[in-house]
């Protein structure tokens, strides 16, 4: 049998590859995860307003991540996930807190909500990036014109800080020098998702479940330790109440569970691709949501980012990451 070689936390997991329905499925998850992270920017800058941001962010995946495990629990799936491969448990697990807390720290730190916008630029370099690490990763070959691609979603990201006097030297001074660490921890973050994108295909690809709720709920304690060395002013109300319940639910627990499970068992490739289509979701969506008129160099950004990031996808020679 194909699985006798295999280890046995594996083999107890999964015996045989996920057949072509578990496939369409998982990558249809990996859609309606898009589709949910639309909304994720707008409503979580929203929330860092009138609770801070580490305060929301701590909240959203303590109650995400609790809610998670209670289901895990209810279907008998909790003791599949601490069997899961242990480098996916201690790795992924540390990339996906690593990336939970300098996202929540870039939209936390944002002076305004223009710059919220161009924060999520620059964090939605990571579909690029997930396909640029699949080459060491998952062995990946590339054409020429990948290098072209890249270039250009970089080009998008450069971008997306620039407000309309960009040659102004003090103006460029104050947009990158004056409060540079938003943008340095958005891409830090796109980084780091696209290093969990990857390692997640690579070391858990054949299991039923995922760990999301477990990595969640550490996330949430790595949040509420950081949270002491920032001044925070909470002011809950009933709005704060239902953004918070909102994002626990929908971007934070179902979406980013169905997003681990495309990864590991859906097509990836097709699931990146559409992908490339959410920096303009998000910005439209947050934009309208925040009432923030967007500028011409964050369209010009999502443009960037998208054709560049899709530049990368056909360059693919065998045309699926993992």
């Amino acid at each position: 049998m194909a699985t006798r070689n295999r280890p046995l936390a594996e083999t107890a997991l999964l015996p045989e590859l996920p057949g072509r329905r578990s496939e369409r499925s998982s990558t249809a998850m990996g859609f309606a995860a898009i589709v949910l992270w639309s909304a994720n920017i707008g409503i979580a800058r929203s929330l860092a307003e009138s609770v801070g941001a580490l305060t929301s962010t701590a909240l959203m995946f303590l109650v995400g991540g609790g809610l998670g495990m209670l289901v895990a629990l209810a279907r008998g799936r909790a003791g599949s996930i601490v069997r899961l491969p242990v480098p996916y448990l201690v790795v992924c697990g540390a990339i996906f807190v690593g990336y939970t807390v300098c996202l929540a720290l870039a939209i936390g730190l944002s002076v305004n909500r223009q710059q919220t916008l161009e924060v999520a630029i620059l964090n939605y370099l990571w579909p690029s990036l997930t396909l640029l690490f699949s080459i060491p990763i998952l062995g990946k070959r590339v054409k020429p014109a990948f290098a072209v691609g890249f270039l250009v979603a970089l080009g998008g990201v450069v971008l997306a800080p620039l407000r309309l006097r960009v040659w102004e030297p003090t103006t460029l001074a104050q947009n990158l020098v004056g409060h540079p660490w938003p943008y340095v921890l958005a891409t830090i973050a796109a980084v780091l998702w696209g290093l969990y994108s990857n390692l997640s295909r690579k070391w858990a690809g054949l299991a039923t479940t995922g760990a999301v709720p477990l990595f969640s709920l550490a996330a949430g304690c790595a949040l509420l330790a950081v949270r002491p060395l920032f001044v925070e002013p909470s002011a809950w109300d009933t709005r704060a109440v239902v953004e918070l319940l909102f994002m626990a639910l929908f971007p934070t627990l179902i979406a980013y569970g169905m997003w681990d499970r495309a990864m590991r068992r859906g097509r990836v490739t097709l699931v990146v691709s559409a992908s490339y289509a959410i920096p303009v979701l998000s910005t439209l969506v947050s934009a309208a949501y925040l009432q923030v008129p967007v500028a011409w160099n964050v369209w010009t950004a999502c443009g960037l980012v998208a054709v560049g990031a899709s530049l990368c996808h056909v360059s693919m020679k065998d045309g699926e990451v993992g």
